[in-house]
């Protein structure tokens, strides 16, 4: 059975990319003001680093292989379910991390200090709110993870296989 590979499937395929690069490459590569490694390096320890590192990396690998395995066939519903809440909860993560506190301030106290440190000299856009400004690379990596949500929504729900086998069997 040949598979039929989806645009979609190929898009979140890249934003999982895109993200596991990200994953890898912030707190260890140089790469001009859109990151600090060694102002990181002054807030954790290479062991922290390595371990933040491979956590987040196996995270998406496993959410890549998952995807890999199944692209151009039928997900089961579990799979659905999982592919939706876990980049759903990493999401979650980063709105309580960077998002809430920026924008409302809730917890921000606690992070202005730690994320001047760390993000201070990077680039962002965006004007301080609360003491807190997400730099470019957090805000282009959680505007990815949301499109790759968004993506994966629309996978999950809409499957041309399974409307074109309802509307014949009618026949």
């Amino acid at each position: 059975m040949k598979r039929e590979i989806r645009l979609s499937e190929k898009l979140l395929m890249g934003g999982f990319s895109f993200i596991l690069l990200f994953m890898i490459v912030q707190d260890w590569i140089p790469l001009g003001s859109l990151n600090d490694i060694a102002a990181i390096a002054q807030d954790r320890t290479a062991s922290e680093i390595v371990i933040i590192t491979l956590i987040g990396a196996v995270q998406i690998l496993i959410l890549m292989g998952v995807v890999l395995f199944y692209m151009g066939r039928r997900y089961p519903v579990w799979i659905k379910l999982w592919l939706l809440i876990h980049p759903t909860f990493i999401f979650a993560g980063a709105l309580m991390d960077w998002w809430i506190p920026y924008f409302f301030g809730y917890g921000a106290e606690v992070r202005v200090e730690r994320y001047t440190l760390m993000f201070g000299n990077t680039h962002s856009f965006l004007p301080p709110m609360n003491g807190i400004v997400p730099n470019t690379l957090h805000i282009f990596f959680h505007s990815l993870l949301f499109l790759c949500i968004i993506l994966i929504i629309y996978i999950t729900l809409w499957n041309p296989k399974e409307k074109q086998s309802v509307e014949t069997s009618g026949d």
